[in-house]
């Protein structure tokens, strides 16, 4: 099991901000507001994780400024440039009833309402009107299903498994 199974991406470090260890963070989060004094976030540098403790926070255009309790130089923070943010599954945002964290849903097996094997879902479009799933087939073909009550008829993240009903015209 990698560390970063139970993690989820809250943003990019962009870019450094002044001379006290700041950084400019691209928000990768549905609630940009989320971000607070003391929130233990994890650097992924790629190799060992770097983890940080928030001791300010600013908003500025749509970028987050964020200053770490670990971090008070530019020079100390300068070479995590790049890395994302990530913030671990205690610390994410609760979920709303129906709602789902994308990383919970990839590699969830889909089935029709009669049982028949779809395949997997792969990954989750985000859209203006609602998500779409991304269903790879067995045949190596990628069907996207709307995330409709019509279409979506059950989720089960304890058994991996989505029940879905295919609408006339989706494959």
């Amino acid at each position: 099991m990698d560390w970063r199974d139970d993690m989820f991406r809250v943003g990019i470090y962009v870019n450094t901000h002044g001379v006290r260890g700041e950084i400019k963070l691209l928000p990768t989060t549905d609630d940009v507001n989320r971000f607070h004094r003391d929130l233990p976030l994890v650097l992924d540098t790629g190799k060992e994780p770097v983890p940080v403790t928030v001791s300010t926070v600013k908003y500025f255009k749509n970028m987050v400024i964020l200053g770490f309790k670990e971090f008070t130089d530019i020079n100390a923070i300068e070479r995590y440039k790049g890395c994302d943010v990530l913030v671990s599954r205690e610390h994410a945002i609760p979920l709303e009833e129906g709602e789902y964290y994308v990383s919970d849903l990839i590699g969830c097996e889909v089935v029709e309402e009669d049982g028949k094997l779809l395949g997997t879902l792969i990954d989750v479009m985000t859209t203006g009107a609602n998500d779409v799933y991304i269903v790879k087939t067995k045949a190596g073909k990628e069907v996207l299903l709307p995330v409709i009550p019509d279409c979506i008829k059950n989720v089960d993240i304890e058994n991996k498994k989505i029940t879905v009903f295919l609408m006339p015209g989706l494959l």
